[in-house]
């Protein structure tokens, strides 16, 4: 706690001595190369890095802090019975720990449960004076009953308009009027190192206030999640999930979420939901109840060195398609296994993680415009986009691999196999070594593709080889899954 109180002060010291020793540089600088006097004197008193002041969190805090507030919820878990207890024999029992353990006369573990009470607590915060309240999907999960305690201690029962877990935001309604609440500021706006401020309940201490700065924009989390991430620096704790991200105008730019951690609480890296985000997913649950998102029905993987030398990509950017759902809207538009996105709308895709973030903010039905890069060249495509609330139809896939630098050793595809993957291409891996081991590849895999073109037969695959560059991209089917493998040649 006192790290994050000091954090400021230590920062705004830091930058002054950055300006001090600039200007300390330039003189050196001046002296060595023997310029005038006044010269001198002019470039000594001009600092390099001009000091950068912290805003007055406490204007911040005293101005939007009553529009914050404390969330406790009650819910149940079901137990089984053994876990607290054994029916019909005392604690004092000397067999009670044993059969607790191993289950008493009559008792068969799994069997009958009991629902268990159990308690949380969040942060939100007031978007409409009429008590209309965002905060975290996942505080107020299963919830039988939500608390709401204003920062004048006032206590009202909140009713769950609605909660959506594909972005992590849901909405409360208090029966109040008149109610402070806080400004919306634009995400957009936010740079890379400004000033940012929480508030919200860490462990249940209300109304505490963290400061730091914004570490990145856009991240993506792997969690299946649409949302493009605010990273800070920011103190978050339990408690301060649902609660709001100011920036330095006193703007709410995002509600905190998460945080990564090893040891499960605060290590320097957290998570905010961008507020326009959250705002059209709340107006969606106002209106009707619940949140649609659109999506496009592909598996995708990140693009890095190896794929894009294979691919022939100028740079590793873009979305590597290694699935395409069946029927789906990418199916209809013509997207297929091996076509790497770099465009949706024009809004360049430049980590794979762009892709779900950007289609999730758009609406079922909407139509867009996608830049792939397929065998060496750019095309585009437009696509009707799909409902994420439909059950997806995976396409079944086709597998091969080669041998030689690869250092694989392939067989064809018996008629059994081809039946029980839908395909005449692929051949199976009977064998991997040296370059191929090396990346991952497993004898028992099917190679399905190589750059992007069927695997149909051993000699294919050495002439793709033979082509190739530093490395080549193989479509590889372990299981039920299909996984894009970059090998780099020797």
């Amino acid at each position: 706690m006192n790290t994050a109180i000091n954090t400021p002060k230590r920062l705004a010291v830091a930058l002054a001595a950055a300006g001090l020793l600039g200007a300390a540089a330039t003189g050196a600088y001046t002296s060595a190369h023997a310029v005038d006097a006044p010269a001198a004197a002019a470039a000594t008193a001009t600092p390099m890095v001009a000091p950068i002041a912290a805003p007055d969190f406490s204007v911040i805090t005293a101005r939007n802090g009553p529009a914050v507030v404390n969330i406790s919820v009650t819910g149940t878990t079901k137990t089984a019975l053994e876990d607290d207890g054994v029916p019909g024999i005392s604690p004092d029992d000397p067999f009670y720990e044993f059969f607790r353990q191993f289950g008493a006369p009559g008792l068969q573990r799994g069997g009958p449960q009991r629902p268990m009470p159990t308690h949380a607590q969040g942060s939100g915060f007031i978007v409409s004076p009429d008590g209309v309240i965002l905060t975290n999907a996942h505080v107020v999960k299963d919830a039988k009953e939500v608390t709401v305690k204003l920062t004048d201690r006032r206590e009202f029962q909140a009713k769950v308009l609605g909660a959506d877990p594909k972005t992590d935001v849901a909405v409360l309604k208090i029966a109040a009027k008149n109610l402070p609440t806080v400004p919306l500021g634009n995400p957009k706006d936010l740079k890379v190192g400004e000033w940012v401020l929480a508030i919200g309940s860490p462990f249940g201490f209300e109304n505490s206030v963290t400061a730091g700065v914004v570490s990145a924009k856009g991240r993506s989390l792997p969690d299946d999640s649409f949302t493009p991430f605010i990273q800070t620096d920011v103190a978050i704790n339990p408690g301060n999930s649902g609660g709001p991200l100011f920036n330095a105008r006193g703007e709410v730019v995002g509600i905190n979420s998460q945080i990564y951690s090893r040891s499960g609480g605060y290590q320097g890296v957290s998570f905010a939901i961008p507020i326009d985000l959250a705002t059209r997913v709340k107006d969606q649950i106002v209106a009707t109840g619940h949140a649609s998102h659109a999506k496009l029905g592909v598996v995708i993987q990140e693009v890095n060195q190896a794929f894009a030398d294979s691919f022939k990509l100028n740079k590793p950017e873009g979305a590597l398609v290694s699935n395409v759902e069946k029927g789906g809207a990418a199916d209809k538009a013509g997207l297929r296994t091996g076509d790497v996105i770099l465009k949706v709308n024009g809004e360049p895709i430049v980590s794979s993680g762009d892709l779900p973030a950007l289609i999730g903010q758009l609406s079922p039905g909407q139509k867009v415009s996608i830049d792939i890069w397929r065998q060496g060249k750019a095309e585009s495509l437009t696509a009707s986009l799909g409902n994420a609330n439909d059950k997806a139809q995976v396409a079944e896939a086709d597998k091969a691999t080669g041998k030689g630098r690869l250092g694989l050793a392939l067989r064809p595809l018996q008629p059994q196999e081809k039946r029980e993957l839908a395909s005449d291409a692929g051949l199976v891996v009977e064998d991997a070594r040296g370059a191929s081991a090396m990346a991952g590849v497993q004898p028992g895999d099917v190679l399905l593709a190589i750059n992007g073109t069927p695997a149909k037969s051993v000699d294919q695959v050495r002439e793709a080889v033979a082509k190739a560059d530093k490395s080549v991209a193989l479509l590889i089917q372990r299981g039920g899954e299909r996984i894009f493998v970059p090998v780099r040649l020797g």
